[in-house]
């Protein structure tokens, strides 16, 4: 009986050995994936978004050449934020008028500094790097297949569908994208991207449809990886090398930005862009701007103006949609935005000469009304500065 026991307490030893060298072999992963099924948390949430570098895999963006350039400030009378702020639970604003800072503010613990998440405010980003590989001849046409430029997706759901349908989010690919589930297309992803597993090898598993290719307009956030691929195969450059080259350091950006990335260092354009809300105006700014910056044309005007306009096909009476930008369903002419899940926005109102910069750690910003409050205090602080 004894020998019996100490057999037992040795390999129960071995056992626990075991255990305690794997856990450390995968500490890396399994912190990941632990952030990854808490990122969301109440009392996490806020400081998640500000830490993202901490807890995935991550890469800077080189910005050769580039100097800071603060934004002027000329602060002017805003509506009654409190309330809006509160509920809405807003950790960033900032409102450019005429290229000016009018109104600046951080709450929740959290400042100017802090670098916060894009969600998917990132896919109006890769929108406006399509845009100068079109021009630039890199990418002929939109209406290219996919496959032409990224042909281990042939044999795929995303087979026959083209540039301009993963631009309008309407590939027809079966994508489930409920946060909310945890066995769903987007949450197993969001573990693929902790793992350190490969983003491309995942958006090339997705074998089925729901409809054809450009029948209806269906948001699939891993369209915009896949148009990342299309990107990246055309100009045999990386995402973030293009966005630091092309575009943001001309911008005059007050602090380095960084992607999420996959354990293969491919940037996870459909929400892993992180900088400064300041920052992020700057982008907003540069599309009022019909994409020059300081007399330079970075995005094409006829970009920016086809890319906002809602061409996508929406149901009727709905939110439209151009090339991954938003367009509220009655829009005046040149209003536009970005917008990422727990309340990121980049709206635009160029009749007004306002942008509005916002970012928020808004746990019920899929409740009724989340977004139309959200779209009405735009438009009031648009109306106060008129």
């Amino acid at each position: 009986m004894k020998r019996l026991a100490r057999w037992t307490l040795r390999v129960l030893v071995v056992l626990l050995v075991a255990i305690v060298a794997v856990a450390a072999w995968k500490w890396d992963e399994i912190q990941r994936l632990l952030a990854v099924n808490s990122l969301f948390e109440e009392d996490r949430i806020v400081e998640n978004f500000s830490a993202m570098d901490r807890l995935f895999f991550h890469q800077p963006l080189e910005l050769a050449g580039a100097q800071p350039q603060p934004w002027p400030e000329r602060p002017l009378p805003m509506p009654e934020l409190s309330e809006w702020v509160e509920q809405r639970a807003v950790t960033g604003l900032v409102v450019l008028k005429d290229g000016a800072i009018a109104h600046e503010g951080y709450f929740l613990g959290t400042s100017a500094d802090d670098r916060r998440i894009s969600w998917s405010v990132a896919k109006s980003y890769l929108s406006a790097l399509i845009g100068i590989a079109h021009a630039e001849g890199s990418i002929e046409s939109l209406d290219d297949s996919v496959t032409k430029y990224v042909p281990a997706l042939v044999g795929t759901a995303y087979e026959g569908a083209s540039i301009r349908n993963l631009l309008q989010m309407s590939s027809g690919v079966r994508f489930n994208e409920d946060y909310l589930d945890p066995n769903s297309d987007i949450n197993r992803m969001g573990r693929v991207l902790a793992l350190g597993g490969s983003m491309d090898e995942f958006a090339a598993s997705l074998e089925e449809r729901e409809r054809s290719p450009g029948e209806a307009w269906y948001y699939v956030s891993i369209d915009t990886h896949v148009l990342g691929m299309v990107l990246r195969a055309a100009t045999g450059r990386s995402v973030i090398d293009l966005l630091g080259d092309k575009l943001l350091r001309h911008l005059g950006l007050e602090s380095q930005p960084y992607y999420v990335t996959d354990g293969y260092g491919t940037a996870f354009v459909l929400g892993g862009l992180n900088m400064m809300t300041r920052d992020y105006a700057r982008f907003g700014q540069l599309y009022l701007q019909d994409g020059v910056w300081n007399g330079q044309e970075l995005v094409p005007a006829a970009w920016v103006a086809e890319s906002t306009a809602a061409s996508a096909p929406t149901p009727e009476g709905a939110l439209k949609y151009g090339y991954q930008w938003w367009v509220p369903a009655d829009a005046e002419k040149g209003e536009f935005f970005a917008r990422g899940i727990y309340g990121q926005y980049v709206y635009v109102n160029k009749p007004a000469g306002v942008v509005v910069a916002v970012n928020s750690a808004d746990r019920r910003f899929r409740e009724s009304g989340a977004f139309e409050q959200n779209l009405s205090m735009f438009r009031r602080i648009t109306e106060a500065l008129r």
